[in-house]
């Protein structure tokens, strides 16, 4: 008889254990597992939810000389989080920007990601790495004007602290806050001239960290001529 009461005992606690796992696998779906609640947040600030992109070995030869003289051109930057144009400023940057160009025309930038999104500062981008490491194979040495101020919307180049003043390879931040106090060191692009609510809108995303709450994808980045 004891033996027949412990196993209705048992018996009744399976049953129990397998309707509150369910109930907790109901309420899980129900919330998504708390991916629901980023997906609409994101969705409501404009920003899709994509994928990491993969890290890639890039090695490219010097760049070819794309752009004729006086050429005005307008990089069309296409995001995860909508879309933004840079007036590219060939007139002071030439070497820079004809770089950024052939970058450009070749790819190189689509389906790379905002690796670092400072809030309040700068967002930047074009490392096939994602690590703020990488690079397109080759530099290029341009020294900056020297009456350059990183203000809000302008469009240089990132190097690091060991690189000399103008150096450049693929990496390139635009500048969020009214004057970003750095040092005339970093060649320029650029300057955003349309769509800087689509910037904002990846600023919003960065962390103390510097690192993105989500990926922020270039899509595709293009070159409009004339």
């Amino acid at each position: 008889m004891e033996g027949t009461q412990d196993r209705t005992k048992w018996i009744a606690l399976a049953v129990f254990a397998l309707i509150a796992a369910g109930v907790v696998a109901a309420i899980l779906i129900s919330r998504g597992g708390g991916d629901d609640d980023s997906t609409t947040a994101a969705s409501a600030a404009g920003c899709e939810r994509v994928a990491a992109p993969k890290p890639k070995q890039v090695s490219y030869g010097k760049p070819k000389q794309t752009l004729k003289n006086g050429e005005e051109v307008t990089a069309v930057v296409e995001t995860s989080c909508g879309s933004f144009e840079i007036a590219l400023d060939a007139q002071r940057a030439p070497k820079t920007v004809n770089s950024f160009v052939f970058l450009a025309e070749e790819g190189f930038y689509d389906g790379l990601g905002f690796h670092r999104v400072a809030p309040g500062f700068v967002i930047q981008g074009g490392d096939p790495l994602g690590t703020g490491t990488g690079g397109p194979g080759y530099s290029v040495d341009e020294k900056p004007p020297a009456n350059l101020a990183y203000t809000k919307g302008v469009v240089a180049m990132a190097k690091s602290p060991a690189e000399p003043p103008g150096r450049s390879g693929s990496q390139f931040f635009v500048v969020l806050s009214a004057d970003a106090g750095l040092p005339p060191e970093y060649a320029l692009v650029g300057r955003v001239d349309q769509g800087f609510d689509v910037v904002e809108r990846i600023g919003s995303l960065g962390t103390p960290a510097q690192k993105p709450k989500q990926t922020v994808l270039i899509e595709k980045l293009s070159i409009e001529r004339g």
